[in-house]
């Protein structure tokens, strides 16, 4: 998806002096796609690093720009003493490839800040996470930090959590994965719920995340409503994991867009 990102021009001249000059002439937008508004707000986010902090390191499309980032100011002498602890497989490889320092939560258990994607985000700051499949290791850091900073483009901002159309990730382990499905769609028969197992594309196997486990994508076509009953009721199902509704945790979301950068904050 293109977007046209408008122009921001300073003058020293008065409106009077425009206007006795006429109007300057026009210069067409800068169109950005998608992945260009993406890497604007994770490079924002990089501005909240400092030097010897813990960081949390995100996985996904606009995650990964902001890693990116983080290993092109290491070498550049301008970060120093960062530690990073990856929230998937994926993103331990480019960070060992980018040469950041990696630990885990075993030797931090309190992280400074953490940067991350979403696939949805709310008026209230709550988040849907795990299209990528990682949701779990990303809940488990994520919930560890002092600060943690989600960056997206505008297209994931949503009136309610599923109001997207698109899937809401739940982890679960394999064994009898069908029952799992099938309580998680009866949970949320009044939403008109549809549990689907995430397969491989190529070969229609099981999808199988970082831990082992499996995943059930829940297509919701209505509000869920009380979000933390939500989170309650599927969490005390035997067999399931984790969500991807990550409610309350981010402190501040960066969102680039057709009238520019946002950042807003609790």
């Amino acid at each position: 998806m293109a977007i046209a990102y408008p122009h921001f021009f300073g003058s020293d001249k008065s409106t009077s002096e425009v206007a006795l000059m006429g109007s300057p002439p026009s210069r067409p937008p800068v169109i950005l796609t998608q992945d260009e508004l993406k890497k604007i707000a994770a490079y924002k986010a990089v501005e909240f690093v400092q030097s010897g902090m813990v960081l949390g390191l995100g996985t996904g499309s606009t995650a990964k720009h902001a890693v990116d980032r983080i290993g092109e100011l290491l070498i550049q002498g301008k970060l120093k003493n960062i530690i990073g602890i990856p929230t998937s497989k994926k993103t331990h490889e480019q960070a060992v490839s980018l040469g950041i320092p990696l630990s885990d939560l075993d030797s931090h258990q309190v992280v400074d800040l953490a940067i991350d994607g979403a696939d949805e985000v709310d008026p209230y700051m709550n988040l849907v996470k795990g299209r990528g499949g990682s949701l779990l290791r990303e809940k488990m850091i994520e919930s560890a930090c002092k600060k943690f900073v989600v960056i997206v483009d505008e297209s994931k901002l949503v009136p309610h959590l599923g109001g997207s159309g698109l899937a809401m990730p739940v982890e679960i382990v394999p064994f009898c994965w069908k029952f799992s499905a099938q309580r998680l769609e009866l949970l949320f028969e009044e939403s008109g719920c549809v549990a689907k197992l995430r397969t491989y594309s190529e070969n229609g196997e099981p999808f199988v995340t970082d831990n082992g486990n499996y995943i059930i994508d829940l297509y919701l076509k209505k509000d869920i409503g009380d979000l933390k009953a939500a989170s309650d009721a599927i969490l005390r199902l035997p067999g399931v994991v984790e969500h991807g509704m990550f409610l309350g945790m981010a402190t501040t979301v960066i969102v680039a867009g057709e009238l520019g950068v946002r950042v807003k904050s609790k």
